[in-house]
């Protein structure tokens, strides 16, 4: 598993981010019956192991001993290791569009808005390691299991109209060029972020820069942001 990489944010409500360690599985009380418990420790223990060994070196049985349950009550919730896994990828994108919407977005200045997401974003890919390495781990299946979500479009909807309805006031207020695609502009957003956290070891020995520092992460989330702002402007 990727080790989160240790960040100190700049003061300002924007980058004030907890710090996070990696979530414990739930313990369970297994003289009381809590079906709720269980499966959230079945599917906390199925982070760590599809994380850390990817879709096909996952094993069942290692996630039922993770979460201390046994196979027969895993697959009793699950049904599984292929819906285990897409019930983990959507897990993922829940929890990181539900972070989005406290942003609370629809409310800020367009170009506050903006700066907002670009580092929302660059700091929840730094303490959520784990989602970056699932995202690894479908794109090399060509999103083979999340292709089978009925749900993955309607947790994307919201965010769309929200960049959308940013774009559209900044627009208005000619903070922003008018034919900003919000699609591409998260796009952007994501890919600046992700290969620099994916590239790190390789890019600081070709350049002989660790960009594992504070400063230089601190750095990289600057250059993000004025990046896509300079992109917007009219």
């Amino acid at each position: 598993m990727t080790k989160p990489i240790a960040v100190k944010p700049k003061a300002g409500p924007s980058s004030a981010l907890p710090r996070r360690t990696q979530k414990a599985v739930p313990v369970r009380d297994k003289a009381v019956r809590d079906p709720e418990r269980t499966s959230a420790a079945i599917l906390a223990a199925a982070v760590q192991e599809f994380t850390e060994h990817g879709y096909g070196g996952a094993r069942i049985n290692e996630i039922a001993a993770r979460a201390d349950v046994n196979k027969r009550m895993l697959y009793h919730y699950y049904g599984g290791k292929e819906a285990l896994y897409l019930a983990v990828l959507e897990g993922a994108y829940v929890a990181i569009r539900s972070a989005e919407t406290r942003l609370h977005l629809a409310d800020r200045d367009p170009v506050d808005g903006m700066r907002e997401l670009a580092l929302f974003t660059w700091h929840y890919f730094i303490e959520h390691p784990e989602f970056l390495s699932l995202l690894n781990t479908e794109n090399l299946l060509k999103a083979k299991h999340l292709k089978r979500s009925a749900r993955i479009f309607d947790l994307h909807s919201p965010l769309v109209s929200v960049i959308r309805d940013l774009l559209k006031r900044g627009a208005d207020a000619g903070q922003f060029r008018p034919d900003a695609d919000p699609v591409q502009v998260y796009i952007s957003i994501a890919a600046l972020g992700f290969f620099y956290l994916s590239n790190r070891y390789t890019l600081s020995t070709i350049f002989r820069r660790d960009l594992t520092e504070d400063k230089a992460l601190t750095d990289w989330g600057d250059h993000i942001v004025n990046t896509v702002l300079s992109y917007l402007r009219p």
